[in-house]
């Protein structure tokens, strides 16, 4: 009897010490929260303040912006666009020669290039598009153009300056832009250089069109560097990944040579 009054008690005091760590923690809880709560305010009102004090100044910030969106609207709006449509007018017949070049037989090519790139006494060629109109989406177009004219007639110094200027979102353009450079330091016999924009023309963005054309050209370059490492993981990645393009089938050849220079 004595022992079951004695659990008894030790229950209730175990209980009344838990009650009471409870309450405590509960008066923390709620004077912590009140604190926390104050703090917020306070944050609040000083950023009240603030934004009361320097209104003048964001209301300065807001409208600046506004007006340099505006003013970039109205400069592609009113200047850019017809300034655009000029340049397309004017380089109809460089763009025309241009392709007429590509048509030509090897004879006729230089000539037919050369009239691409600096008119014919009439009409402007590439490279006083460029000039003139070298902001516009057309003028900068007019630079790829410049680069592979001076890339076909042998000119490599003048291909490398103007497709290192060319620049474009279009992945398949960016690429071909990279594989003329590739090209044009490929035929100064600089070929670290070569297959630096082969690699980056390859990895531009694959497709079935330019990827498995430049990384044939990455591991011919690589073979000729000695790098039969780098070879055989361009020749490898055409073969598992474009086996029905046409490069293939040169590729299997030279994977062969990679693998027994390994």
């Amino acid at each position: 009897m004595a022992t079951y009054k004695k659990r008894g008690y030790k229950q209730k005091a175990v209980k009344e010490a838990v009650d009471q760590e409870i309450e405590v923690a509960a008066e923390e809880m709620e004077s912590t929260t009140a604190e926390v709560f104050n703090t917020l305010d306070e944050t609040a009102n000083k950023t009240e303040e603030w934004v009361a004090a320097n209104q003048k100044y964001i209301f300065m910030a807001v409208g600046a912006l506004a007006l340099v969106a505006l003013l970039y609207v109205g400069y592609q709006r009113f200047v850019v666009d017809p300034k655009n449509s000029e340049a397309a007018n004017e380089s109809f017949q460089a763009h025309k020669y241009f392709a007429d070049a590509q048509e030509a037989s090897l004879t006729q090519q230089d000539s037919i290039y050369g009239l691409a790139l600096n008119g014919d006494g009439v009409q402007p060629g590439l490279l006083q598009i460029i000039e003139d109109y070298g902001s516009t989406p057309i003028g900068k177009n007019a630079k790829y153009m410049a680069g592979f004219a001076y890339l076909k007639t042998g000119k490599y110094k003048e291909a490398i300056d103007n497709l290192d200027a060319f620049k474009t979102k279009d992945p398949v353009l960016q690429a071909l832009a990279y594989g003329g450079l590739g090209d044009a330091f490929s035929q100064l016999k600089k070929f670290d250089e070569a297959l630096g924009y082969y690699d980056k023309a390859a990895k531009e963005e694959a497709n079935s069109f330019t990827t498995p054309k430049f990384l044939l050209k990455a591991a011919k370059i690589a073979v000729t560097l000695g790098k039969s490492g780098d070879a055989l993981k361009y020749l490898e990645q055409l073969k598992d990944e474009y086996p029905s393009s046409k490069q293939n089938t040169e590729a299997e050849s030279l994977l062969a040579m990679a693998k027994a220079a390994l």
